[in-house]
């Protein structure tokens, strides 16, 4: 049986960085984002990969369902039992198919969902000095990308909280001290939940 933690927060929350810190500290916790599934996916060769290609190449959005199938054959797959996604889920409609998933899942448990909370000012902080501090300035570091992917983000913020808390499976964090800190505390949380 695979134990699943998700990650969620804002952009510029560290939510990857805190999740990559501490599967680098264990042997049985292996991390991924959801881009990085959808590309093993499509390197696999597999039929699933090619149509995900097909949406990808395209600039689309990758359907729902086969979105789930394959974060759910990734965790499977996962060399070690307990694995941390970050990023996700993004939208209710992603929550909601990815709980009718896990139901009928008897290789995969939903252990918790944390969320590494941050305050908008904090977060575009962070980006922003992503961008000051980098050679490579990425995309989506400019106040009006940040701002349209932090509404994208608290929009259904509300009820995804909701619908976890009703489970007794949210935990929040917060993300407002050192990366240190952070890790610690979600580090420690997550072993004492395994």
């Amino acid at each position: 049986m695979k134990k699943l933690f998700l990650i969620i927060g804002a952009p510029g929350s560290g939510k990857t960085t805190d999740a990559e810190l501490i599967a680098a500290k264990h042997n049985n916790i292996t991390h991924y984002s959801t881009g990085d599934m959808f590309r093993a996916e499509v390197a696999s060769g597999s039929e699933r990969g090619y149509i995900i290609e097909t949406y990808i190449s395209a600039g689309n959005i990758v359907p729902i369902d086969i979105a789930i199938e394959t974060i759910v054959g990734a965790i499977k797959r996962a060399p070690s039992d307990i694995v941390i996604i970050d990023g996700y889920p993004r939208s209710v409609e992603q929550m909601s198919e990815l709980d009718k998933y896990l139901i009928n899942e008897s290789q995969v448990e939903l252990v918790n969902v944390i969320e590494v909370e941050v305050s908008q000012n904090t977060a575009f902080q962070r980006v922003l000095g992503r961008a000051a501090d980098s050679d490579v300035v990425r995309a989506d570091d400019n106040e009006k990308v940040f701002l349209n992917r932090m509404k994208l983000f608290t929009e259904p913020l509300a009820q995804i909280k909701e619908f976890y808390t009703q489970k007794d499976l949210l935990k929040v964090i917060s993300g407002e001290g050192t990366i240190q800190e952070i890790v610690s505390e979600m580090d420690s949380f997550i072993k004492s939940r395994v």
